[in-house]
């Protein structure tokens, strides 16, 4: 099985024959996925809540966040080819439905045990939402408006991240912590009544048998490696933890993909990643989450252990990055720009300017009251953002023939997830080796460090030189994402230059 070559796929629907429910078909599918982004982080500032009244340890605690993460990352790239195969409109009600099951169960758990299974639960249903929201977007618009589209789709995801531990700050200090998750059942309700009414129902041909083989290597492969990133930060790159998922997941991955290439209707054909377009796309989607999501995860930090704002300041703090984006693709600014840049033009501009977002917030740190040069980073980060990440997630799907827009999905999420994490836990790595090559006492943690120094001079000194480690991690994210976008840039005007890329057309509705 081949992608339909760009010149034989057929002229997209004229601008009379577009829906004209789509902007609300879009809002719909929006509010289903800000609920599961908020998921991802909504925890972060529960965690002491948790502990106290369900008595959860620290391993406990792990798992209770990132079972959710695990299995989302895992599913998603079978998520997708099932949306194709079986429905688009189908698999968004059924992950509705899970995604709400999932979350009575969270609100309602008695122990740690039955959380971490409610979130799992949960995670099934967020991965199918997260594939088959961005599939049924693809369907509804045609090339004029995708951009936008797409573009307000990736802001409710900056939203939703950003979002997260403010919302749960708010919620506990209101209600008890299953508020966390019983706040997103009337989001579920809405969403089932109006994907019944105002989605239509799409679908590849379904003829051919499922590909179970790969979907179940696709998940161990893709659960394997999530876990071994997420496992390092807490139990160290050498652990047992980490070694024998990397091991795993690299197997496992090996397997998929010898699998890919022998079966007759595989879940993803590895013909695409002979395509420059799908190949830069996919790329550069890894560096922008890479950078953002790992220098997310200093920023907080900086600002708390460094700059002295506690965990609500702190989350206000970096907000701006997500508003921008917000207001950037909301108003169709981003749209308007990439249309007459091009996707290689939006993807250079968009990188370079996260780059230098993140080394302007690496360099605020060195400033004691530094939040001017931290509100010129986030800014500058949210604007790059704002162009890149639509631009490289309608190269993905564009680079695909229609019947495979939900395994596009499936490929971006998986991307998406993969990159965060990986950028935490590099740019975690970076952090920890720079602080612990600098601190005069032997600790591998501020605060350990803090309480290991004798005197004032010497507890300055320890914090000066977490400063520092945390500047070099951002320096770190900043070139890679350079580098990264330009490259991704390269190969996507190249792949421009030789074989123009047709637009998607939308699927017919069943």
């Amino acid at each position: 099985m081949t992608a339909t070559p760009a010149a034989e796929q057929p002229a997209l629907a004229p601008p009379a024959a577009r829906d004209p429910r789509r902007w609300l078909i879009l809002g719909v599918i929006c509010l289903a996925q800000l609920v599961v982004i908020l998921d991802n982080t909504i925890l972060n500032v529960a965690v002491p809540t948790l502990t106290d009244d369900l008595g959860a340890s620290t391993a406990q605690i792990q798992w209770i966040i990132n079972a959710y993460v695990l299995v989302q990352a895992g599913l998603l790239l079978t998520a997708g080819a099932a949306a194709d195969r079986y429905g688009r409109r189908r698999l968004l009600l059924s992950g509705l439905a899970l995604f709400g099951a999932g979350s009575l169960a969270a609100g309602l758990a008695q122990s740690a045990g039955q959380l971490t299974a409610a979130r799992a639960g949960m995670g099934i249903g967020g991965a199918l939402l997260l594939t088959t929201t961005l599939a049924v977007a693809v369907q509804v618009f045609d090339e004029d408006e995708r951009v936008r589209a797409i573009g307000i789709w990736a802001a409710v995801n900056a939203l939703g991240f950003a979002a997260g531990p403010l919302v749960g700050g708010v919620l506990l200090d209101h209600f008890w912590w299953g508020s966390l998750f019983l706040v997103n059942l009337p989001v579920v309700v809405l969403g089932l009544g109006a994907v019944a009414v105002l989605v239509p129902e799409s679908r590849a041909d379904g003829s051919h048998r499922p590909d179970l083989a790969g979907a179940a290597l696709s998940t161990v492969a893709m659960t394997a490696l999530v876990y071994a990133v997420v496992s390092g930060p807490d139990h160290g790159w050498d652990s047992a933890h980490v070694l024998v998922g990397a091991a795993t997941g690299t197997c496992a991955l090996a397997a998929f993909v010898v699998w890919e290439r022998r079966f007759p209707h595989p879940m993803l054909d590895m013909s695409f990643f002979r395509n420059r377009t799908f190949t830069g796309a996919v790329f550069g989607a890894l560096l922008i989450t890479f950078g953002s999501g790992g220098a997310l995860f200093l920023l907080t930090q900086q600002l708390q252990f460094v700059l002295g704002y506690g965990p609500l300041e702190a989350g206000l703090r970096t907000a701006p990055f997500a508003l921008t984006v917000v207001l950037l693709n909301f108003t169709g600014v981003s749209a308007r720009f990439s249309a007459r840049l091009g996707i290689p033009g939006a993807v250079a501009l968009g990188m370079t300017l996260l780059a230098c977002g993140l080394a302007a917030v690496a360099v605020a740190g060195r400033v004691v009251d530094g939040y001017g040069g931290l509100l010129t980073g986030l800014v500058l980060m949210g604007v790059g953002c704002a162009f890149a990440n639509p631009a490289m997630a309608v190269a993905v799907l564009g680079s695909m023939p229609r019947e495979k827009a939900g395994a596009g999905a499936g490929i971006e999420g998986t991307v998406t997830e993969f990159g965060s994490g990986l950028g935490v836990a590099v740019l975690g790595a970076v952090l920890s080796a720079r602080f612990s090559a600098l601190v005069p006492v032997t600790a591998a943690s501020l605060p350990a460090a803090l309480a290991a120094a004798e005197s004032p001079g010497e507890r300055s000194t320890v914090t000066r030189a977490f400063g520092s480690a945390l500047e070099t991690g951002q320096l770190v994210g900043a070139a890679a994402v350079l580098a990264g976008g330009l490259i991704a840039a390269a190969l996507l005007h190249r792949a421009e230059r030789t074989a123009p890329r047709a637009p998607i057309p939308a699927t017919e509705p069943v």
